[in-house]
C-alpha cells in the first residue's frame, strides 16, 4: 500500500460543482485530484441558460432560502470574474392571461431586496407603448417590467475554476474515467483509466467526493459499490439559438400559457439564446438532444409576444442538458427544487460525500459547504477563502471591465476592437499571457475563421486542457458558432494533425 500515492480528496466529476470543490479544497492546503471522464463542462455545465441569477420563478415555490443565497452569490461571482460574468437587464412583458401584475410586482420587490443587492440596478415599470424596449413586442402587451440579473459563460466558469484549482496544487485529469473506488483500511483505493491511452492508474484517497451530476447514482453504485438514501431526478432542458431580432443589449423573459417562463437572451453578439424546457428524462445523459416538439414549444412561446415571427428555418443550433435535480417528490418538473443536498457516508472511516442538485449560480457556496462537510476529517485544512477571491483572469481593478478594455487598447493598439473584446471576455487579465510576444496580427499565427487564431488555440491547449477541436470551438471559445462548416472541418483536420505531430 505504501507504494501507492495518497491524496486527501479525490473528486469525481469535472462540471461546475466538481471544479468548484477542487479549487476550494486545494486552496485550503488539501491534496486534491479531480477526475473527469470527458472534457471539463462537457455535460450539464456547458448546456445551461448561461445565467447567474437568483431564480425569480423559484419564489413562486417558496424557495426563499435558495433565492436569497443565489442573489448574494450573484454579486460575489460578479466581483470575482467580471470578464465572464456581467450585468444584464431583463424585460418582462406582462400578460394579463397569466400571473396577475400585482403578483409579478411583489415577486420583483422581493427579488430586489431579499439578497442585499449592492451593484445591480433595481426593478422599474415599463410602458411598452412608449419605452424602446417595447418596440419588438406585440401591441396587445402594454405593460412591462425590467429587472437585473447576470450573464455568464458557463463552460469558461468551469474551466477557470479548474485552472484555479491547478494553480493551488490540484491535479486535473480529463478524459480519465474513474473505473473503481473501494474502501480499504480506512482509505479509498481508486482506479482510473486514461480514455486516450488505456493506461490505468491507482491512488489512495482519504475522502471521495462524488460530483457526477447526472451520473451521481451510477457512481454511487457501480463505481463506489455503495448505496445512498438520496436520489437524483433527471430533467431535460433544451435551448435554441436563432439570429438576434431586436436592438439593444437587454434580454426578455416571457410567461407561457403553462406558467413556465422562457428566457430570450442576446448571445454571441448577433444571436439569441432561447430556453428552456423542463421535461422528465430517463435516457442516457450522454445521448440527450432537443426534440422537435421542444423546438416548436420555444418558437411558439416567443411568437406569442413578438411582432417578428420565428420559423423553424431560423434555428441555427439546438442543445440540451440534463439537470441532475435532487428528487424531492414533486410531480411537476418545474416545481422540483433547484437546491442542493449532501449525503455523507462515513463507513469504515473512509468518507464518501455524494452531491445531489445544485445550480450554476450557487456553485461556490455548494463547494464551500461540501468542503466544510468533510472538514472534520481534515483538521489541518485552512479556513473558507473563496468569497473574496478572484477567479483566474478576474484580477481586474475594481471589477471594471470597461476600464480594463480601455487599458488593453492602449497596450495593444494593433489589435482590432472586436478581437480585443473577445480575448478580454474570455481570458480577462490573463489575455496578456495569450498575447505574449505578439506585436502585430501576424504574431497570432494562422487564422481559422471568425475570431479564432492559432495563438488562442495553443493557449487553451497548453493551459486549459483542450484536447479536441470540439473542446476549442464550442467550450473554450464559442467560435464554432461563427465559423462555416468548411472552416470547422479544416480546423479539425489541422488540430488533429497538430496533436499527432506533438505526440
Amino acid at each position: 500500500m505504501t507504494d501507492i500515492p495518497m491524496v486527501d480528496l479525490f473528486v469525481i466529476g469535472g462540471g461546475i460543482n466538481g471544479a468548484g470543490i477542487a479549487r476550494d479544497a486545494a486552496g485550503r492546503g488539501l491534496k486534491v485530484i479531480l477526475c473527469e471522464k470527458d472534457d471539463l463542462a462537457q455535460g450539464t455545465s456547458s448546456r445551461s441558460g448561461k445565467l447567474v441569477h437568483g431564480g425569480l420563478r423559484y419564489l413562486e415555490y417558496y424557495e426563499f432560502r435558495l433565492v436569497r443565497e443565489a442573489l448574494i452569490e450573484r454579486e460575489v461571482l460578479l466581483n470575482s470574474a467580471s470578464h465572464i460574468i456581467w450585468p444584464m437587464r431583463f424585460v418582462l412583458p406582462h400578460s394579463p392571461d397569466d400571473r396577475p401584475a400585482w403578483l409579478v410586482r411583489l415577486g420583483l420587490f422581493l427579488y430586489d431586496h431579499l439578497g442585499g443587492r449592492k451593484k445591480l440596478p433595481g426593478t422599474r415599470s415599463l410602458d411598452l407603448r412608449r419605452d424602446p424596449e417595447g418596440a419588438p413586442i406585440l401591441d396587445q402587451y402594454t405593460k412591462g417590467f425590467e429587472y437585473s440579473d447576470c450573464w455568464v459563460d458557463d463552460a469558461r466558469l468551469v474551466v477557470l475554476n479548474a485552472v484555479g484549482a491547478a494553480e493551488k496544487g490540484a491535479e486535473i485529469l480529463t478524459r480519465t474515467a474513474c473505473t473503481s473506488a473501494r474502501r480499504e483500511n480506512g482509505h479509498w483505493r481508486v482506479e482510473m483509466r486514461d480514455e486516450r491511452t488505456g493506461a490505468v492508474r491507482t491512488v489512495l484517497a482519504r475522502c471521495l467526493i462524488n460530483a457526477g451530476g447526472p451520473w451521481v447514482n451510477d457512481i454511487v453504485g457501480r463505481v463506489a459499490g455503495s448505496n445512498s438514501r438520496r436520489n437524483v431526478r433527471l430533467v431535460k432542458g433544451s435551448h435554441i439559438i436563432v439570429p438576434k431580432f431586436w436592438d439593444g443589449d437587454h434580454a426578455y423573459l416571457v410567461q407561457n400559457h403553462d406558467k413556465r417562463v422562457i428566457f430570450i437572451n442576446p448571445y454571441e453578439g448577433d444571436k439569441a439564446l432561447i430556453g428552456t424546457t423542463d421535461i422528465p428524462y430517463e435516457g442516457r445523459p450522454e445521448e440527450v438532444k432537443a426534440d422537435e416538439s421542444e423546438v416548436e414549444y420555444l418558437l411558439a412561446a416567443v411568437n406569442r409576444y413578438f411582432k417578428e415571427k420565428l420559423r423553424r428555418s431560423d434555428v441555427i443550433e439546438t442543445f440540451s442538458g440534463v439537470r441532475p435535480l435532487f428528487d424531492d417528490g414533486q410531480g411537476n418538473p418545474s416545481a422540483v427544487t433547484r437546491d442542493y443536498t449532501f449525503d455523507l457516508d462515513e463507513t469504515s472511516g473512509a468518507p464518501l460525500l455524494n452531491i445531489f442538485g445544485g445550480k450554476i449560480t450557487t456553485f461556490r457556496k455548494l463547494a464551500e459547504h461540501a468542503v466544510q462537510k468533510v472538514g472534520k476529517f481534515f483538521p489541518e485544512m485552512g479556513p473558507d477563502w473563496t468569497a473574496e477571491s478572484k477567479l483566474p483572469g478576474g484580477e481586474i481593478e475594481n471589477a471594471d471591465f470597461v476600464g480594463f478594455t480601455e487599458r488593453m487598447r492602449e497596450a495593444y493598439p494593433w489589435l482590432p476592437r472586436g478581437l480585443l473584446h473577445h480575448y478580454g471576455h474570455l481570458y480577462g487579465a490573463r489575455m496578456t499571457k495569450l498575447l505574449a510576444g505578439a506585436t502585430s496580427m501576424a504574431g497570432l499565427g494562422r487564422h481559422f475563421g471568425a475570431k479564432l487564431y492559432e495563438a488562442e488555440v495553443r493557449h487553451v491547449v497548453n493551459n486549459e486542457w483542450a484536447l479536441s477541436a470540439e473542446d476549442v470551438l464550442f467550450r473554450r471559445t464559442k467560435q464554432g458558432l461563427h465559423m462555416s462548416p468548411a472552416e470547422r472541418e479544416a480546423f479539425a483536420q489541422w488540430f488533429d494533425g497538430e496533436l499527432l505531430r506533438a505526440a
